[in-house]
């Protein structure tokens, strides 16, 4: 259906720095919390929403990303190469393989409980007054995550940057307006700072926890939030 998603982007193209020495030879995206690799953990999310176009940009150690996904048939690969572009840019670079519609895209780099957050999002879908729907974590339910948060939701979802929820990485978005932006490589906030001008920026919040698995220290608390375990 137009003006429905039918696509994701795996954003799993960064070289993974605050991971230290676990990403010197290594993609952050296929470092394992509770024995599987953070990329299947992403990916079994857009398996059971049951989104049927899947792409994974890479570009760090695209090569072994590459291997790993060589028996998924339904998975195509958006290599940046010889540059990194970033959230923005990566995902213009992948559109011939997403389609026209709107699209979710998806960090890598994050693990969840609660509600499918993709299922969730296509529910709260309103293509007539949203132009992207962001999926957010209340601070008290976020992990390996520090800092003021990022927005703040009206009554109505619509969003306004500042100290508040925490993006999560997940969200569905429209793509027409990458073509308006000039640089190659850019991340999606100057797409989001338009969309907020004109009022089309809308939030969800996550009934579950969820942890950014970016510091090494990140993947045991992972672990734990996936076991049930509370930290502090």
């Amino acid at each position: 259906m137009r003006n429905m998603p039918d696509a994701v982007i795996l954003f799993a193209a960064g070289f993974g720095t605050r991971m230290g020495s676990l990403t010197a030879n290594r993609p952050k995206p296929l470092l394992e919390v509770s024995g599987r690799p953070l990329l299947d953990h992403a990916l079994a999310l857009t398996d059971a929403a049951g989104v049927p176009r899947k792409v994974v940009n890479t570009h760090y150690h695209s090569d072994q990303i590459e291997d790993h996904l060589s028996e998924r048939s339904d998975v195509a690969v958006s290599r940046e190469l010889p540059d990194i572009l970033e959230t923005g840019g990566g995902l213009r670079k992948a559109l011939p393989l997403l389609g026209c519609n709107p699209v979710f895209t998806l960090n890598t780099d994050a693990v969840w409980t609660g509600a499918n957050p993709l299922a969730a999002l296509r529910a709260a879908w309103d293509p007539d007054r949203m132009d992207a729907l962001l999926m957010l974590v209340a601070p008290e339910n976020a992990r390996g995550h520090s800092g003021a948060g990022d927005f703040r939701a009206g009554p109505d979802g619509r969003l306004q940057r500042g100290p508040g929820a925490i993006y999560t990485g997940a969200q569905i978005l429209r793509t027409e307006g990458l073509h308006e932006i000039g640089q190659d490589a850019f991340s999606l906030n100057l797409l989001w700072d338009r969309m907020l001008e004109a009022g089309r920026l809308f939030g969800l919040l996550h009934d579950g926890n969820w942890c950014d698995v970016g510091r090494p220290e990140g993947i045991a608390t992972a672990e734990r939030m996936l076991n049930g375990q509370t930290d502090g």
